[in-house]
């Protein structure tokens, strides 16, 4: 991690407090702008018989992802997740009231904030998320109704981690969706 990354996340990590705070101020007065009704990456639908709760258990404890307060939240988004690989870099997961899941690979907003909010080098991965979803997903149509979550904004970031353990355990993943 550069000098630059480490104060940056220094920075980050003080601004997580506010920042839900400052999202919505800087969208009511024109100053950034966001579609909340687009959907992208598309990747299945929560399989039949699965709920949210347990797959959140799955994703947390088998491939490490965490809450991501400073995404953007889209209309009837239940869930949004993601799986860091880096400070640079993340998989980032939404998934939606009536079950469909969608999922990409990005810059952190944390490393990149420009660039992430322009969505610049975002991609597709659905492989990867398959590999990370399992049973969780189906790629046939099924329509779930699970709840909104009607406070979005839990403010305990998951980007604090250690990044020793973390370049541990990444490989060790990475390893297995080969």
């Amino acid at each position: 991690m550069t000098l630059f990354d480490k104060f940056k996340y220094k920075l980050w990590r003080r601004m997580y407090r506010f920042f839900p705070t400052v999202q919505k101020f800087f969208l009511r007065y024109g100053i950034i702008h966001h579609d909340g009704s687009k959907r992208h990456y598309h990747v299945g639908w929560l399989a039949p018989g699965k709920k949210l709760e347990d797959l959140k258990k799955h994703l947390h404890d088998k491939w490490g992802f965490g809450n991501h307060f400073v995404a953007w939240m889209y209309d009837e988004q239940v869930l949004s997740w993601r799986k860091l690989v880096s400070f640079q870099n993340q998989y980032h997961l939404s998934v939606f009231a009536d079950g469909e899941i969608c999922g990409h690979y990005e810059f952190t907003p944390e490393a990149h904030p420009i660039e992430h909010l322009e969505e610049k080098g975002e991609r597709e991965a659905k492989a990867e998320f398959m590999q990370f979803l399992a049973d969780f997903v189906t790629t046939e149509r099924y329509i779930s109704f699970l709840p909104i979550d009607l406070n979005p904004f839990n403010t305990e970031p998951e980007i604090t981690f250690d990044y020793k353990h973390q370049a541990q355990e990444k490989s060790s993943n990475l390893s297995e969706l080969k």
